[in-house]
């Protein structure tokens, strides 16, 4: 699953995104509301939080963008306003659920995760496939063909990227962002070690192989 937040407090953003990663979400973190609204438009995502008191845009006029260009894409709304004169506004404007702060992450996951839920099977993503490998998202289990393979938690999350990036390059930098939210020299040898881990029990014993290293560019999900 992947849960786009768009909050301009660092600390709270930081305590959000870290608790939805270790959640086993993948979270991609805007601190503008400009920003944030062309995200929502470029990148699939099952459900966005949003802050309401964001530069460049207001979280109101960012899910008022959405609506209008029809970006289906359930919003829990973060306020400090605590008002019901507030929570009707943010509902009324095109939120589905209004969060105050300030709140414990735990009544926060559980309100995303019903907000995905709520989104119905045409809004929602629980299995990702590409030839005969298939995960299930909500299982967590993961097939290569018959054969039922067991993955650590990073490479997990690394193979979940790769399904959602398909037929793309990602790079090592992209890699460290979603799979460790990392910001250090993409030189590192951590993401190889990762992929030839990865590599090994998705490719090792089976035909095509699908995992592919483009030299200077990155990694990618692909048929030869």
């Amino acid at each position: 699953m992947k849960i786009l937040l768009i909050e301009d407090d660092a600390k709270i953003a930081s305590f959000v995104a870290k608790g939805l990663r270790e959640a086993n979400f993948i979270v991609d973190v805007s601190s503008d509301g400009e920003e944030g609204a062309e995200m929502a438009r470029k990148n699939p995502y099952d459900a966005a939080i949003v802050d309401l008191m964001l530069p460049k845009l207001d979280g109101l006029s960012v899910i008022e963008r959405w609506r209008t260009e029809s970006v289906k894409l359930p919003v829990l709304i973060l306020s400090a306003k605590r008002s019901l004169d507030d929570r009707i506004k943010g509902l009324q404007r095109g939120g589905d659920d209004y969060l105050t702060k300030p709140f414990s992450f735990a009544e926060l996951l559980a309100r995303v995760q019903a907000l995905i839920r709520r989104a119905g099977s045409g809004a929602i993503v629980t299995s990702l496939t590409f030839a005969d490998l298939k995960m299930d998202l909500l299982t967590r289990e993961v097939w290569r063909g018959s054969t039922k393979i067991d993955l650590q938690a990073r490479e997990f999350l690394l193979l979940e990227y790769l399904l959602r990036s398909q037929n793309k390059v990602v790079s090592k930098t992209m890699i460290l962002e979603h799979v460790w939210n990392y910001h250090f020299d993409p030189q590192t040898n951590v993401v190889d070690v990762l992929v030839c881990r990865l590599r090994n029990k998705i490719d090792r014993d089976f035909e095509p192989k699908l995992i592919h290293t483009l030299r200077g560019a990155g990694y990618s999900l692909r048929l030869p």
